[in-house]
């Protein structure tokens, strides 16, 4: 049986701060920047919130990066790569003519994939961090 969800502005302001943004951000940052519309949001009840998303399927878990889960609205296939030396994660930008997923046929029904790059982003090359 599924549970009711009531509706809550703060719930509404989580999922929107995460959609509004492309740089896969951790929770800690989702919450500052609730806090500056709802000063009395507590970190818990963005965890919350981002768990539940979760399990709706509405937000997926990019991985952990620097100790801290990052997260994405964007919840159709798709890789990213993290930067070793400044930790973004970026979306990658995939060759649609490559297919589904190659090697995996025969295998079943593939429902997710996560694919992982790191290395060094172009900003950190640039800036010749590297």
């Amino acid at each position: 049986m599924e549970r009711a969800v009531r509706y809550s502005k703060k719930r509404t302001a989580v999922y929107d701060v995460l959609c509004s943004t492309k740089s896969h951000p951790t929770a800690e940052w989702i919450y500052t920047q609730v806090k500056r519309e709802f000063p009395d949001i507590s970190l818990g009840t963005v965890y919350r919130n981002l768990a539940m998303f979760k399990a709706d399927g509405k937000v997926v878990c990019v991985g952990v990066v620097d100790g801290q889960e990052r997260y994405d609205a964007t919840t159709s296939p798709h890789s990213h790569f993290v930067c070793r030396l400044c930790s973004s994660v970026l979306d990658v930008e995939e060759d649609a003519a490559a297919g589904d997923t190659p090697g995996v046929s025969g295998c079943g029904k593939i429902e997710s994939r996560e694919i992982i790059y790191r290395g060094v982003c172009s900003r950190c090359i640039e800036a010749g961090n590297c």
